[in-house]
């Protein structure tokens, strides 16, 4: 029996997610959040998920320029302190019956590509790989 939190998002929650995301971009790009932690920041909304009954809704979200630290924790509790503003702008743009409780955190997506990149251009790991990656090529077919 699988469990139901291993399942894929349904075409439901990946369509309410993107709007989602364009409409919270389209807010934090306009500016109109006043805590002082998010004010003047350019952040972006690089995905929302959203929960199987729709009533949740997760925001990852990333400062432009990248970057984690503190800053970056400074800017998600802004964030989050402004959620209910900012579902109630969601609300005002986008048609649904229920507007999601967003909640926001740091995509920390970005940091993983870099480690997993930095790993694999070690020279010991490109060494294991063999020629075929030192080249760059990956694993294409070489038409043998």
């Amino acid at each position: 029996m699988k469990r139901r939190d291993a399942r894929a998002p349904s075409q439901r929650q990946l369509k309410v997610g993107e709007e989602l995301r364009h409409a919270l971009a389209w807010s934090l790009e306009r500016g109109e959040i006043r805590d002082p932690a998010v004010q003047g920041v350019p952040v972006t909304v690089t995905e929302v998920r959203v929960s199987p009954d729709l009533k949740n809704a997760t925001a990852f979200v990333m400062p432009l320029g990248g970057g984690a630290g503190e800053d970056t924790s400074i800017i998600v509790e802004g964030l989050n302190r402004a959620a209910p503003f900012l579902r109630r702008r969601v609300g005002e743009t986008i048609r649904l019956k229920h507007v999601p409780k967003i909640s926001f955190i740091i995509d920390q997506s970005f940091d993983e590509a870099g480690h997993i990149d930095a790993l694999l251009r070690d020279p010991a790991v490109a060494r294991d790989l063999g020629p075929r990656y030192e080249s760059g090529r990956g694993d294409e077919d070489d038409g043998a």
